[in-house]
């Protein structure tokens, strides 16, 4: 049976979504059958409308699927995707994890293969403690973290063992590169096989 995976993301301009597709592209490739989930949005219509990026993609994504505690409990591995708020996890995203109460009481979000992803307008703008605050949820499922670490060469270029991330400058509009895509490529095949290995035994 083909390996369950779950990307449940949250996207205010569409960066994190970007990588949430190609994540959804290669965990295909790699023979999972995957949910592609984008998390409800929170912020008042009044802040959307200040930002034209914001808004814009609101527009473009709002009749996509929105996640449902089902997409986790079904899935044998989850990608969790977040922009870093002060260094943290986006409030939207985080809601969602916080709703997850029954389904934790239940035992049913353990034992199943987890990492993360995210996005920063600054290098070194919350990457890594974002990456590390979204963990500490899973550790509290019981779930099985599952980094990149350094577990192939490319990891080196990209440079982030925790997850993978990618820094929009200061237009926050910078294109995902043949470096990004290879670690998010390397996440979603990672993350895959050893969902599937936790689901066999």
């Amino acid at each position: 049976m083909a390996v369950k995976l779950s990307i449940i993301y949250y996207s205010s301009t569409g960066t994190v979504h970007g990588m949430a597709e190609r994540l959804k592209q290669a965990g295909e490739k790699a023979g999972a059958e995957v949910r592609l989930r984008q998390v409800a949005e929170l912020a008042p219509a009044e802040a959307i409308a200040s930002n034209a990026a914001w808004s814009q993609h609101f527009d473009q994504t709002k009749d996509e699927p929105k996640a449902s505690p089902d997409d986790v409990v079904w899935a044998d591995a989850v990608l969790f995707g977040s922009p870093t708020r002060y260094g943290n996890v986006a409030s939207q995203l985080k809601q969602f994890l916080d709703g997850l109460g029954p389904q934790w009481a239940e035992g049913k979000l353990a034992d199943k293969a987890y990492a993360g992803f995210t996005a920063t307008m600054t290098a070194h703008g919350g990457q890594e403690s974002t990456l590390l605050a979204l963990y500490n949820t899973i550790y509290h499922f019981g779930g099985v973290v599952v980094a990149p670490g350094y577990t192939d060469p490319l990891k080196f270029a990209d440079g982030n063992p925790y997850g993978v991330s990618h820094v929009t400058g200061g237009s926050n509009d910078a294109p995902l590169t043949d470096v990004q895509n290879a670690a998010l490529d390397h996440l979603a095949e990672r993350v895959v096989a050893v969902g599937g290995k936790l689901a066999r035994d």
